[in-house]
């Protein structure tokens, strides 16, 4: 089915079109099949903790099931993270509309993409998109069968990499906590690249703060025409000047290209969750009070929703 609206969602989403996971990698041509060279995990809930190693690649609340396989990838060509709600879903199904936020894409070069533990120092963006005219990057990936384009840099040297495709939902976002990360990790081998730059890299956890402008935010108080500052750096490219070398993660938000819009968050005890956001769960510290007329109703021992 298609979204028309988010009002729409509202008024018909269920929990079972909730959530999200990275499936599948489409790479020269050929859709691998689903977690072929990926560390998917038994459930598709979101990583809320930014300072968690779970934030990298997955896993805790979230356990993922390791992959013995190495997914080949031409260097400069553009490759299709597809995500799906569950890992049977099918392309009606990628996550509910009501999950606006960023999409975003991280490589790390790794001596073996099968058994780097993900979490660390070594990662550099290469893909976002954000806000722009009123439309939210995710909504793209779901308007597009849940695929989420990535060109893979042509001046990068060869080898493995950890490819992390990533997904924020933020209609909780008003109170700490309330962004909903979602992320898996493809294993790539990257071949055909000039080997002609080296980008600056960063750590996660480590890059990503609880109160950035990108994760604390009320975006139902945006307009058409607001900004918005996706997390992390810019994302790095060849033609770009000053990208070598490698550098600590940022104290604050990195530079973007475009300027936040004014958050207004709300503090966990005055603030109330909206519709299918969460609202409990271990560790959880955002708001634990649904807005009028739904119920917190707890999914497992690290998430509860309301509904």
């Amino acid at each position: 089915m298609r979204y028309s609206s988010v009002a729409a969602t509202l008024a018909g989403a269920s929990l079972a079109s909730a959530h999200t996971i990275f499936v599948q990698l489409e790479a020269n041509g050929v859709t691998n099949p689903v977690s072929y060279g990926i560390r998917t995990p038994s459930y598709d809930g979101p990583i809320s903790d930014v300072s968690s190693n779970d934030v990298a690649c997955n896993g805790g609340p979230n356990p993922t099931t390791p992959s013995d396989k190495i997914i080949d990838v031409k260097a400069g060509s553009t490759v299709n993270a597809i995500w799906r709600h569950t890992l049977t879903s099918g392309p009606d199904d990628v996550m509910d509309a009501s999950h606006l936020g960023p999409t975003l894409a991280y490589l790390k070069k790794v001596d073996d993409a099968t058994t780097d533990k993900g979490y660390g120092s070594g990662w550099f963006k290469i893909q976002h998109d954000g806000y722009n005219d009123g439309v939210w990057g995710t909504s793209k990936v779901i308007q597009n069968a849940g695929k989420q384009p990535i060109q893979i840099p042509d001046c990068l040297p060869d080898g493995q990499y950890l490819l992390r495709a990533e997904m924020i939902a933020l209609h909780g976002a008003g109170a700490s906590k309330g962004a909903q990360l979602y992320m898996e990790c493809a294993q790539i081998k990257i071949s055909g690249g000039s080997a002609t730059k080296t980008p600056a890299t960063y750590s996660l956890p480590g890059l990503y703060k609880q109160d950035d402008p990108g994760l604390l935010i009320n975006i139902y108080s945006m307009s058409k025409d607001s900004k918005y500052i996706i997390p992390g750096p810019d994302p790095f490219t060849c033609a770009a000047s000053g990208n070598e070398g490698s550098q600590p993660a940022p104290t604050s938000a990195p530079a973007p290209t475009t300027t936040a819009a004014p958050a207004t968050p709300s503090s966990p005890s005055a603030c109330t969750a909206s519709q299918w956001a969460q609202c409990g769960g271990s560790g959880f510290t955002g708001c634990t009070t649904c807005a009028s007329g739904l119920t917190c109703k707890k999914q497992n021992d690290y998430y509860s929703q309301c509904t």
